[in-house]
């Protein structure tokens, strides 16, 4: 079987070729990945980990840790060999041929597009409560909630998907700037948060720390959710073409946002068990009621309506209402305007790696190459960053957050799990490429990485599961009808667009220097 295998040295030839502007250093791929880290995972997704795990979610921020440590690690090796964009799906390429880089490539798009919608209705959550709290503007439910939760659409949701959408499309100097400001904002919010908790951690609200035990209603599945919470690390490894030195500064960017989140998302948690009221909502048997359900939902209606204060796992605003909860009304109003201010950046960032990842795959030919037109006055790939907005916007309004953090996932522990793959694979068929990172005991963390991928994917919810083979099946599809027969590598092609090499995507300015 002809695998259509690209050669890395085609691909740097053609990166070199076409490449970006080199302006990022170690300091700004940090900012990047904290500022693609930080979101929704930390923000909203607590409460889901709540009604999963309760306590035990503080062993679910590690475990899911660990597993991207190791995933960091491999990504460091390749990214640090194959300095272009692409992420995954270009070292795929490379070493397992065309056919599964399209596939990563295609998973891909539930990593990014569907975080985005999923960092989206985060937003909506903060947004709906500020308006309320102080403004006096109360959002009906049916337009501020999705199907799943009673409503009709999310029209918060879908709104800010589309705003950032065109902030991206007019052009993204402008919008990485922004970007950079919202992350010192994350960064300062979460410190407050744990400053303002840390002091006052009640041991007695840390039991039972397991109340659902370790399987998929339990800590295990709340690892596989609150993974969701570390996605965006890897899109540091998209800007690759627009790094200095990424030999070093690529592994440095990574493993650094990494463990900076990590400490945060910690001092977090802890901050939330120690003080409120983290443990799960069951319904009314006593039975485990699914996080984003309509049931969970009517529980906490019923909850409310009793005057009785709300669990962790009710709020949309959990960080704010924790803060509110115990007496910090001033400050809990702070997290949550900081929460309304940055999680764009979060959508922005998302959107970012896609159409990084879209314009590399039709660099190649298995996309139509109009998805990488640039505009001729925003010097930037409108066409395909529009299409991916509505996209995200349209899901946005109609899906719970939740739901859509665990199909990101599966997409993600997908793009992760190849990754480690191949950095065995090449660690054998091309052994003599020099390696300025190495992953360190590479045949045994490459394996943690591969196990610890596949048990993830396996504690998602089986819907989340689902979407990712019939996603694929579709990708396949596509594939077979269009890029199977327009790929350049299997007609022998190398360099394609010599006439603007200089364009797509670097048209896109580079991010700004701090």
């Amino acid at each position: 079987m002809n695998l259509r295998i690209k050669s890395l040295d085609a691909i740097l030839a053609t990166a070199e070729k076409k490449s970006l502007h080199r302006s990022l250093g170690a300091f700004q791929l940090t900012m990047l990945g904290i500022g693609g880290i930080i979101g929704t995972g930390i923000f909203v997704l607590t409460a889901e980990a709540a009604q999963k795990a309760g306590p035990g979610m503080m062993i679910s921020f590690v475990i899911a840790g660990f597993v991207c440590a190791v995933a960091a690690l491999c990504y460091s090796e390749l990214s640090s060999m194959v300095p272009v964009s692409g992420s995954a799906y270009t070292y795929t390429y490379a070493v397992m041929g065309e056919l599964l880089a399209w596939m990563v490539g295609w998973a891909l798009v539930l990593e990014y597009a569907v975080a985005a919608s999923a960092v989206s209705v985060g937003w909506s959550g903060y947004f709906v409560g500020l308006l309320r709290d102080y403004v006096g503007i109360t959002i009906p439910a049916e337009l501020a909630n999705g199907p799943y939760a009673g409503g009709l659409v999310n029209i918060p949701a879908l709104v800010i998907a589309l705003l950032v959408t065109g902030l991206l499309m007019i052009g993204t100097k402008e919008s990485a700037r922004f970007n950079a400001i919202l992350v010192v904002i994350k960064v300062i919010a979460l410190t407050m948060f744990v400053i303002a908790t840390i002091g006052i951690i009640k041991s007695d609200h840390f039991t039972p720390f397991t109340p659902n035990g370790w399987g998929i209603i339990g800590v295990g599945g709340a690892a596989a959710s609150i993974f969701f919470a570390y996605v965006g690390f890897d899109a540091v490894s998209t800007a690759a073409e627009e790094t200095r030195n990424p030999q070093r500064n690529v592994p440095i960017g990574l493993i650094g946002s990494l463990v900076i989140c990590t400490i945060f998302y910690l001092l977090v948690a802890a901050g939330v068990i120690g003080t409120a009221n983290a443990q799960p909502v069951r319904g009314p048997l006593g039975e485990v009621l699914a996080p984003g359900s309509i049931e969970l939902a009517n529980q906490c209606a019923a909850i409310t309506a009793k005057g009785l204060a709300q669990p962790v796992a009710c709020s949309k605003e959990a960080l704010a209402y924790v803060l509110k909860s115990i007496g910090w009304q001033k400050l809990g109003g702070i997290i949550g305007l900081a929460a309304g201010l940055a999680l764009p950046s979060v959508v922005l960032m998302m959107l970012y790696g896609q159409t990084r990842i879209f314009f590399v795959m039709a660099r190649d030919g298995l996309l139509p190459e109009k998805l990488a037109t640039i505009h001729p006055k925003w010097k930037t790939p409108h066409i395909v960053t529009a299409i991916t907005g509505v996209f995200v916007a349209v899901a946005a309004a109609f899906l719970p957050v939740g739901k859509l953090a665990d199909v990101s996932n599966s997409g993600t522990l997908f793009a992760f799990l190849m990754v480690a793959i191949a950095v065995l694979v090449m660690r054998r068929t091309a052994p003599e490429r020099h390696r300025p990172f190495r992953t360190p005991a590479v045949m045994i963390v490459a394996p943690l990485a591969i196990a610890g991928c596949l048990t993830l994917y396996l504690l998602l919810p089986f819907d989340a599961k689902m979407v990712l083979p019939i996603w694929g099946g579709i990708g396949l599809i596509f594939y077979f009808l269009y890029g199977y027969h327009r790929s350049h590598v299997g007609r022998g092609l190398i360099e394609v667009h010599e006439e603007d090499a200089d364009l797509p995507p670097g048209a896109i300015p580079p991010l700004p220097k701090f």
